[in-house]
């Protein structure tokens, strides 16, 4: 049986060497963008998650964010237990035997060579067999293919770091161990003990800089931006438009890098690089996103201007084939998403590069995103990569989850102003309260919005002050003149383009998006 001195060594080493690797990691996905095994396995996870375990693991950990943050940290925490069980492992294996103490010191390195190219080619064999549908995420913006290969390779390294550092580190400390039969030597926890020790902790340091330097660009501080309010603007400016997102840090893509593919169905598959598309005739749309997990009077919901090229041009282009059912669009950082081939034709869907005149922002897609009128904003697929024609119903990243089926974002209608709960004087609601907010329908236009004082007894047209487009919102607004002090309950409807009223039955988020009336109370003091 392993004296415990060679199992602290074989842990200690182990540690150390796991450390080193996940510096590794950490340096690529800082310095190239290669996906770290603590982001693919989240992405990974996720599929396999029904709507409902998810929506209550975001209840029970306080939000998406601190769910994301769960995930990195764990995975982080299971690689270093998984370099301490490797380093032990090794430890017993080229200690093993009556002869161990014995064995000469080339025999023992050749066994500790065949034990740690073993390992870490399983280790290797094991993420890419799990990790494999994750494996084309890059967040600097290279191809999938090229990408897939990148995080094979990049994989490769980083166990191989582990490896030679295990090897290393071990036999750093255990040649100079205690003999046990002559007693000699120095301890494993002297001054060599400390030397790897000191190793691990500067690696740790390391890691750890690099991970605050991501965590700073990390989502957290913006994801679940909401826009609502009594300083609502037709047009959402940039920086205030709403965010949702998967990922713990966006891609932060490099131009040259990038490339848009048409694949699948097609004769003659295209590669567009981002200068080539902006060449191609262009067009610019006023189109409204709205979050499948918008509730009834909440702010993931915005409006922009949109300039950029009809999917169909691009799909015409490369020569679409019969029988194609969806297309399926993938972002650089693994999100992928479909909607029927129909929608992919209709002239209104667009292949986007800019935002209200400027360049996409990186939170929403930069260089180029997808934009679906009609449908909710995960459709909307963000930094878009690949776009693969086929001839089957194939399901997306949360869709997987139980999301949908129906997509179409239902009519609904919002108030910004004044605010839920709001206190105001009789002596001046006489002169008119003014009550504002937007509705919208999808692609299929606002033609009413209506107002109720009473709870939903009575109605009274508002007035539409901004109708642009039927693919975006409409600003409406009301003057409210209550006769009397009391706490009045003010409901707000909107009926589309087509004639068809907004649904008062209410529903959750999950899993087709929130409906009913939004209702708040204001209080008409004397």
């Amino acid at each position: 049986m392993p004296d415990k001195r060679r199992l602290k060594a074989a842990a200690l080493a182990g540690l150390v060497a796991a450390v080193l690797m996940t510096l590794s990691m950490v340096v690529l996905r800082s310095a190239f963008g290669v996906a770290m095994p603590a982001e693919l396995f989240g992405d990974r996870i996720a599929a396999f998650l029904s709507v409902d375990t998810f929506l209550k693991m975001l209840d029970r950990l306080g939000g998406y964010n601190h769910l994301k943050q769960l995930g990195v940290s764990s995975v982080i925490i299971g690689q270093l237990a998984v370099g301490v069980i490797g380093g032990l492992l090794y430890g017993v294996f080229i200690g093993r035997g009556r002869d161990a103490t014995s064995a000469t010191s080339s025999n023992r390195h050749r066994r500790g060579l065949i034990f740690t190219a073993l390992l870490v080619g399983a280790l290797w064999l094991l993420s890419i067999l799990l990790l494999w549908p994750t494996l084309s995420t890059h967040y600097q913006g290279l191809p999938p293919s090229q990408a897939r290969l990148t995080t094979i390779i990049a994989l490769l390294f980083s166990y191989a770091v582990y490896g030679a550092a295990l090897i290393f580190c071990y036999h750093f400390l255990k040649d100079r161990a205690p003999n046990r039969e002559t007693g000699t030597g120095a301890e494993p926890t002297g001054r060599r003990a400390v030397l790897v020790g000191g190793i691990g902790v500067a690696a740790a340091i390391g890691s750890g800089w690099l991970l605050r330097r991501l965590y700073n660009l990390a989502s957290f501080s913006y994801d679940g931006t909401q826009y609502k309010g009594a300083d609502v603007q037709a047009i959402t400016p940039n920086d205030r438009f709403y965010v949702v997102t998967k990922n713990v840090v966006d891609p932060n893509i490099t131009p040259s890098l990038w490339q848009l593919e048409i694949t699948g169905l097609v004769k003659q598959p295209k590669v567009w690089s981002f200068d080539e598309l902006k060449k191609l005739p262009a067009t610019t749309q006023e189109t409204t996103l709205r979050c499948i997990s918008n509730g009834v009077g909440d702010g993931l919901i915005s409006n922009a201007v949109w300039k950029g090229v009809p999917l169909r041009a691009l799909i015409e282009a490369a020569e679409a084939q019969p029988g194609i059912v969806e297309v399926l669009l993938r972002g650089v950082d693994g999100y992928t998403d479909t909607f029927a081939f129909s929608k992919a034709m209709e002239p209104t869907t667009m292949v986007v590069y800019e935002m209200n005149g400027q360049p996409l922002p990186p939170h929403h897609g930069y260089p180029v995103r997808v934009i679906v009128p009609g449908l909710f904003g995960e459709k909307n697929v963000k930094w878009v990569t690949r776009i693969e024609l086929i001839d089957h119903d194939a399901k997306g990243f949360y869709e997987q989850q139980g999301w949908g089926p129906n997509f179409i974002a239902p009519t609904m209608a919002r108030f910004d102003q004044p605010d839920d709960k709001q206190k105001i004087k009789l002596s001046m609601a006489a002169g008119g309260v003014p009550l504002k907010g937007i509705a919208h329908a999808g692609d299929r236009g606002v033609s009413k919005v209506e107002v109720s004082a009473d709870d939903g007894q009575t109605w009274q047209a508002a007035r539409i002050d901004y109708a642009q487009s039927p693919l975006a919102w409409v600003l409406w607004s009301y003057d409210w003149r209550p006769a009397k002090p009391g706490e009045y309950k003010l409901v707000v409807r909107a009926t589309d383009g087509q004639g068809a009223l907004q649904t008062a039955e209410e529903r959750g988020t999950a899993p087709q998006g929130a409906t009913g009336y939004h209702r708040i109370t204001a209080s008409i003091e004397a």
